[in-house]
């Protein structure tokens, strides 16, 4: 069982970087039969990768998916506000306490209306990964997430949410300075909003720290996303005191995007590239662009209060089951 999306993918990272290799070997090859000899070999590992791509996802568990949730070049919050909006302004600072990277926010503009935008961040390597705390928010985070949808009520701008985190940061400063109360006010913030919000989980949806920026009018998700009120590890070991069996948590806490979509907690799945979103990440936006237009403009055609009803109704449905 592999341990990273580094791991579980390398076949096919090794083929690409043998494909890599030969290409530049053609680029710089004058003799045009040994070029032409370079250029068959190379589409015969390009289809390989096809080939071996295709088998692999179409075999994919709950563990895999998380893998891939979590896999190092899948777009994050920022490469979709890059791509997505205008006029984006980062605004930073709770005005309590300090500033918390792993939550960006701010107005920006999206198909050329005012929105406003709050999302998890990663990191892409070691330095950033430590200054975003690997999108792990403290409660300054949900501070300033509560300041955002404050400014979106006031001003009448609807609300897009990224979710990409695997939990709130759980260290001793974090439970001092309240990260309980943070995500609860947070919460109890976005129910009170009478401006449309939409949520899209497009990595790790994680625990409280997901759900504290996800209380949306419409929550969509990534194929290859995961959404769960714990990760896998941690599951493995509270209830059998072994991380070791986190395939076996991944499993049993039906974290996919299939399940989610059966269980009702997301209204859409949205289809990624042949591959994962971290293999074409401009078809994989422009799907998510389509679906915020789509459920956006649906939205708005209701008024505030029944906005802000729906969203109650929608999250006391959670968990109703019927039958005898």
């Amino acid at each position: 069982m592999a341990n990273s999306w580094k791991e579980w993918e390398k076949p096919v990272l090794d083929l690409e970087e043998g494909v890599s290799k030969l290409k530049a070997l053609a680029d710089k090859e004058t003799d045009a039969i040994k070029r032409e000899a370079l250029e068959t070999r190379i589409e015969e590992f390009e289809k390989r990768i096809e080939n071996f791509l295709e088998v692999r996802y179409s075999r994919l568990g709950p563990w895999e998916q998380v893998l891939l949730a979590r896999a190092d070049p899948r777009p994050y919050t920022l490469d979709y506000i890059q791509t997505l909006f205008t006029d984006f302004t980062e605004l930073d600072g709770d005005r309590r306490y300090g500033a918390d990277h792993a939550i960006v926010a701010g107005p920006a503009r999206f198909n050329g209306q005012s929105v406003i935008i709050v999302g998890h961040q990663k990191g892409r390597n070691i330095q950033e990964r430590a200054q975003r705390n690997f999108a792990m928010a403290k409660p300054e985070g949900y501070r300033k997430a509560i300041r955002m949808f404050e400014m979106a009520e006031r001003f009448r701008m609807p609300v897009i949410t990224f979710i990409d985190t695997p939990a709130a940061d759980p260290g001793v400063e974090s439970e001092s300075r309240g990260i309980s109360e943070a995500i609860a006010a947070s919460m109890l913030k976005m129910f009170e909003l009478t401006v449309p919000i939409v949520s899209v989980v497009i990595g790790e949806g994680g625990s409280g720290g997901a759900i504290g920026i996800a209380i949306a009018n419409r929550v969509l998700m990534q194929e290859h996303s995961v959404y769960s009120v714990i990760p896998p590890e941690g599951c493995a070991a509270i209830l059998w005191r072994d991380p070791a069996k986190k395939a076996q948590a991944a499993a049993a806490l039906k974290l996919t995007s299939d399940s989610a979509l059966e269980l009702g907690l997301v209204e859409q799945v949205l289809k990624e590239p042949f591959g994962g979103a971290h293999r074409n990440p401009a078809e994989a936006a422009q799907i998510v662009r389509d679906a915020i237009t789509t459920h956006l403009t649906e939205l708005q055609k209701l008024t505030g209060e029944q906005l802000r009803q729906h969203r109650y109704d929608r999250f006391r449905a959670f968990g109703h089951v019927l039958g005898p």
